[in-house]
């Protein structure tokens, strides 16, 4: 991330949010910034909570032999109110060769402690979970960027699809894609170091059907149920497929962020959902709706062949989009 780094050897970092892996790297980075400087640095760890301003104040006070000391904060949001006012305190006069390293998880509770820190001068370093899809995108080919490599949008979607969302995991791939290639990151590279282990889901399906690629939904259906996808939630990816392009084209062509608020969405379905509507008429979605609540019903009310019925609507949904009939 691009937050991750701080300014060298700065006094007081504030690690500020809930993301384990950015803020054990900020952690990490801190500690190789003072060792770079002086190797034999005195690193210790406390729990805010169960610690007492006795306790650290020791540790803040001058050496009598010298040396660089970095002090880690876990849990700052948990300190008792005396030793928040000992460390401000300590924060508008902090010792040159002291580093401490507050992590704090950013919500409501201790947020006196966060603010009066950052307005002591603390350098904060963010380290909040990545909420949205585009943040995720961002992080990804950020990380390749760290490890030397270059990455495209398209290969950063395609490899949290193949991973997950778990920001270790999606690191990790990083580092070893950037290792085993080139460097140059696009779709294609993903596809072949991950080909299996995309998880197929009933909205691999749905998305497939809905672009009117009958052979790879047929592909995707029969995988998903291969390794043990209920039916059910296939239906259901099928029917909010429909009806989420159904959605999106009525409310006509616009600005996904714009449209996202309205129609009750995120803007990255919208914008997908738009690109998924090319094609379609509004009979063709009336005729897709009808085929997916069919499918629905065979599937929930415990249809003898409910991997059948899912085929039958992959087909009729193609056709629906085709303007054939049903």
């Amino acid at each position: 991330m691009g937050g991750v780094t701080a300014p060298d050897l700065a006094p007081i970092l504030l690690v500020l949010g809930d993301e384990e892996l950015l803020a054990t790297r900020a952690v990490t980075e801190a500690v190789a910034r003072v060792r770079a400087v002086d190797a034999g640095v005195d690193v210790r760890e406390y729990q805010a909570g169960a610690l007492a301003v006795g306790e650290i104040a020791e540790m803040l006070s001058p050496s009598l032999f010298g040396g660089r000391r970095v002090l880690v904060l876990r849990s700052g949001q948990d300190a008792r109110k005396d030793l928040v006012a000992a460390l401000l305190a300590y924060a508008k006069n902090p010792d040159p060769e002291v580093h401490l390293v507050v992590l704090h998880l950013g919500a409501a509770k201790g947020k006196a402690f966060a603010d009066g820190l950052r307005a002591a001068g603390a350098t904060v370093v963010p380290a909040a979970k990545l909420k949205g899809h585009r943040e995720r995108v961002a992080f990804v080919r950020d990380e390749v960027r760290r490890a030397g490599g270059k990455c495209t949008d398209d290969a950063a979607e395609a490899l949290i699809a193949a991973v997950g969302t778990d920001l270790r995991e999606l690191a990790a791939a990083c580092s070893q894609l950037v290792a085993d290639t080139d460097g140059r990151i696009g779709a294609d590279t993903v596809a072949r170091y991950y080909k299996g282990r995309v998880e197929v889901t009933g909205f691999t399906v749905a998305d497939a059907t809905m672009v009117g690629d009958v052979p790879a939904a047929l592909e995707a259906l029969r995988w998903a149920l291969h390794v043990g996808v209920d039916p059910v939630p296939i239906a259901d990816a099928l029917a909010d497929g429909v009806r989420t392009v159904a959605r999106v084209a009525a409310a006509g062509r616009g600005d996904p962020y714009q449209l996202a608020s309205s129609l009750g969405m995120p803007a990255w379905k919208v914008k997908s959902a738009q690109q998924r509507a090319r094609g379609w008429t509004p009979e063709g979605l009336v005729r897709a709706m009808q085929a997916a609540a069919e499918c629905n019903a065979a599937v929930k009310g415990g249809s003898d062949d409910r991997a059948y019925a899912l085929e039958r609507a992959v087909f009729s949904v193609a056709a629906a989009r085709q303007g054939g009939a049903r």
